[in-house]
């Protein structure tokens, strides 16, 4: 696997999850592939880490409880500076009603399911911050 140039800017991740394996798991592997990451247990946290770093790319959960994965991308989208960033909702819901689908589309997010191996990982964060594979 090819890492991101030594001479580019480092790509920034956030990965949004309620699920503590699922962040550490994502971010060590990011982070063995040059990517800078952070990783938030809450929709709340990340906003914070969000509008703090201005991430390249987002990584988030679709369900976590108190703010859902949608709602954390609708305020992502109103935010000056993160209307544009590129976003993928993780789900393990295989199963998504034809409004939320809709709705995850019409904000420009892709939707992946749960689980993600390290070679699709890999990929869905290059294809988000549109890195040659």
């Amino acid at each position: 696997m090819e890492s991101p140039p030594a001479d580019s800017i480092t790509p920034r991740v956030l990965i949004v999850d309620d699920d503590v394996s699922v962040t550490d798991t994502f971010s060590r592997m990011l982070r063995l592939e040059g990517y800078e990451v952070w990783a938030a247990l809450s929709a709340d946290e990340g906003m914070t880490l969000a509008q703090k770093h201005r991430p390249h790319a987002i990584i988030l959960d679709l369900r976590m409880p108190l703010t859902s994965g949608l709602q954390f991308l609708r305020a992502i989208r109103a935010m000056a500076g993160l209307t544009h960033t590129p976003v993928a909702i993780v789900t393990g819901d295989y199963y998504l009603d034809e409004a939320q689908a809709a709705e995850i589309k019409t904000l420009g997010a892709e939707l992946r399911y749960k689980p993600l191996w390290l070679e699709e990982l890999v990929t869905l964060a290059r294809e988000l911050l549109q890195i040659p594979v």
